[in-house]
């Protein structure tokens, strides 16, 4: 029975709060949503998507009127 009582407090002295506190810190992260910051980012990789999904649609639209078969071509 000794055996046990020395890794058992061992534990419950230096891993289970070490445990409870990343685990509650991870919670509150989890839960807080986005920074402002990224946000931003957020915000300006939307914005970049737009942008690029206008460039394909006015290169596809070139394509069409200069070579119209090649969306056969794939």
């Amino acid at each position: 029975m000794g055996w046990i009582v020395w890794p058992l407090m061992a534990f419950l002295i230096f891993v289970a709060p070490l445990w409870l506190i990343l685990h509650y810190r991870g919670q509150r992260n989890a839960t807080q949503g986005l920074s402002g910051e990224e946000h931003e980012q957020l915000q300006t990789l939307v914005m970049r998507a737009e942008q690029m999904q206008e460039r394909i649609k006015t290169l596809e639209q070139i394509l069409d009127a200069e070579a119209p078969q090649w969306r056969q071509r794939r």
